[in-house]
């Protein structure tokens, strides 16, 4: 009897022990309630759940933080990013500026499908909530898609637009991308998200290794690249910050911003002044203002929804001012034709309605004027993106964009594609 009730006393004393102190709180936030989180490293997800505040928080933050469920991490490479973040003060005034058009949209999918609310931090890790972030693996995005992954699960990558930078496409993909990799790697979160960083074989073959000498394989224990060992513990010290409640995440309004509106056809815009913030929410568009090529959807400002629809539904019937008349010559093909302008032979044919490849000396087509010159460019010795730009009064986000470049870097003889305009 003894031996039981000292059992019992030392059970109780060790769930105490797992649970999370709650922290001082303004007025304001005492409201929402402290998460629930589980102290297993393998399985990340509590069970349980606390029933939703999605409508009376009013900050997309606390509405994450109300649902956070990865356990706390006292590891030092947690730590070490804690305290990184907390000696950038000025870090998340920059994500939660970035982040606010886009962040209650990818919280609501993450909730949608029932997945850990934590992965809806992950676009802060992968991109710092860059919509328009290239990297040198030629990633891209918000979740930094490389071109694989995303083909793989249907994202649309074409000349005119890149679809990992679309936010409805791109957090889709990669919500399917992580949802199988937690299946692939039986349920542990950790697991993987350091496969979404680093690739699902090295991952496999770091557990392996350890399992083969009788070693952990907790994330932490695992012989990973070091960038994909930081990699987790970013997350995981982003939830801890916000769980605490550590430094200011500036408040991000809990409605919504962001209207997804179906888009039956190609646009070519005639007023950018009026829609210009569309640039910034559909920047999967590489020659904006022309919305040609893309997903079957538009991104729009919540407020100027019927705006939108009302403008789309006056748009006047090809052929306009923004198209171009082109009569096709001796030699000519739809191949030959759509290089010439940067077009792929699907797109030509769409534009002109035509059912096949055959076309006639002295028939008309109609192609886009996105631009009054289109020229490749040679980089030369003391050139960079700064005096490029300079020089042909366009800016060095668009040359980046154009080219997709990650970096600021240029190498002699590397060739960049420009489009010019008058204006």
């Amino acid at each position: 009897m003894y031996l039981f009730r000292f059992t019992l006393l030392c059970s109780l004393l060790l769930l105490s022990a797992c649970k999370t102190t709650p922290t001082s709180s303004t007025p304001t936030q005492a409201k929402t309630p402290e998460p629930i989180v589980t102290a297993n490293p393998d399985k990340t997800v509590s069970t349980q759940r606390r029933p939703s505040i999605d409508e009376q928080t009013e900050d997309v933050w606390q509405r994450i933080r109300s649902q956070l469920t990865f356990a706390p991490s006292a590891h030092e490479s947690v730590q070490a990013r804690v305290d990184w973040y907390l000696s950038h003060p000025n870090y998340m005034h920059v994500i939660s500026e970035r982040a606010a058009p886009f962040l209650l949209y990818v919280v609501e999918q993450v909730e949608r499908r029932g997945l850990p609310i934590e992965l809806a931090l992950m676009p802060l890790i992968e991109s710092d909530f860059d919509t328009t972030a290239y990297s040198h693996k030629h990633a891209s995005g918000l979740w930094q898609l490389t071109p694989l992954i995303a083909k793989h699960y249907g994202v649309k990558i074409t000349p005119w637009y890149d679809g990992r930078q679309d936010i409805v496409d791109a957090t889709n993909a990669a919500l399917d991308f992580l949802s199988y990799l937690h299946k692939r790697f039986d349920g542990n979160w950790y697991h993987a998200i350091a496969a979404y960083n680093t690739g699902e074989g090295r991952v496999s073959q770091a557990i392996k290794f350890n399992k083969q000498r009788g070693k952990s394989t907790h994330f932490f224990d695992l012989p990973l690249p070091k960038q994909t060992r930081h990699y987790v513990p970013k997350l995981l010290a982003a939830a801890q910050l916000l769980r605490k409640q550590q430094m200011e995440f500036p408040k991000i309004p809990n409605h919504t911003a962001i209207a997804v509106l179906p888009l039956e056809q190609g646009v070519i815009l005639n007023t950018d002044k009026a829609w210009r913030k569309l640039q910034t929410l559909n920047p999967g568009y590489t020659r904006f203002p022309a919305l040609l090529d893309g997903p079957d959807h538009i991104v729009v400002p919540a407020l100027q929804a019927q705006q939108w629809q009302d403008y789309v539904a006056k748009l006047p019937a090809m052929p306009s001012d923004q198209w171009q008349h082109y009569t096709i010559k001796k030699g000519d093909s739809l191949s030959v034709i759509a290089q010439r302008h940067t077009l792929t032979v699907s797109q030509l044919k769409t534009f002109n309605q035509l059912k096949s490849n055959n076309i006639k000396i002295g028939d008309t087509l109609l192609l886009p004027i996105l631009a009054d010159k289109q020229m490749d460019y040679t980089v030369r010795a003391g050139d960079s993106l700064w005096r490029i730009a300079k020089h042909f009064n366009i800016s060095v986000h668009e040359i980046k964009k154009w080219n997709a470049l990650s970096k600021d870097v240029l190498q002699v003889g590397d060739t960049l594609k420009l489009y010019l305009s008058k204006t």
